[in-house]
């Protein structure tokens, strides 16, 4: 089949998410200035770049992680581990502003180093971030959209000793939690390698 995605799909669901999957979960701890905290998870995350180190996470919408990070400049990416996957999703529930997701799933908060924003405590790792840049992505017609992105640069990194395996982090152990769109995740639990060719002329 083929479809425009502006004149629609003709599916019972939306194929976009799955299309582009997996994608890690960013499980994004923040702060306002109030005081309040909250935790949700947001599978429009990902790595930009490591030199400097610098993560992104997408909000469609303008919803209190996106608004208190662009407060405060700081936000916390947790890793979803498997055995947190259940928990993750108690905190994806449309709370009203001010609920303390952390409280609401059961979930222990162990203070962060460098920023105001607690981490998950039982997260295999977490990523304490600096927000570098806000910006709404702009569609063909050259409006924003609703999508608020938010980026920054990794100034702290939590691993939990638990999951290091001479001296690398134990992926399948952590069982890193991604979504693969509709009411779908998957767990990693199997790793293979491959090393990258160099260019040797012939």
């Amino acid at each position: 089949m083929f479809y425009e995605p502006s004149k629609g799909h003709g599916l019972p669901h939306d194929p976009s998410k799955a299309i582009v999957a997996p994608r890690p979960i960013g499980w994004i701890s923040t702060l306002n200035g109030a005081g309040e905290i909250n935790l949700a998870p947001y599978s429009f995350f990902n790595a930009v770049s490591t030199r400097p180190f610098i993560v992104w996470f997408s909000s469609e919408g303008e919803k209190d992680s996106a608004s208190f990070a662009v407060e405060s400049g700081e936000f916390v990416a947790n890793l979803v581990g498997r055995d947190l996957a259940e928990k993750m999703n108690y905190t994806s529930i449309d709370a009203p502003r001010g609920v303390n997701e952390f409280v609401y799933a059961d979930l222990a908060m162990a203070p962060s180093r460098l920023v105001r924003p607690p981490r998950v405590a039982a997260a295999p790792a977490a990523l304490e971030c600096r927000v570098t840049e806000v910006f709404r992505p702009k569609a063909l017609d050259g409006l924003p959209t609703s999508a608020v992105v938010v980026a920054g640069e990794v100034i702290g990194v939590h691993i939990d000793d638990a999951f290091l395996k001479d001296g690398l982090f134990d992926i399948t152990k952590a069982g890193n939690v991604a979504r693969l769109g509709y009411m779908d995740y998957a767990s990693v639990n199997e790793v293979f390698s491959m090393r990258r060719p160099r260019w040797e002329k012939k």
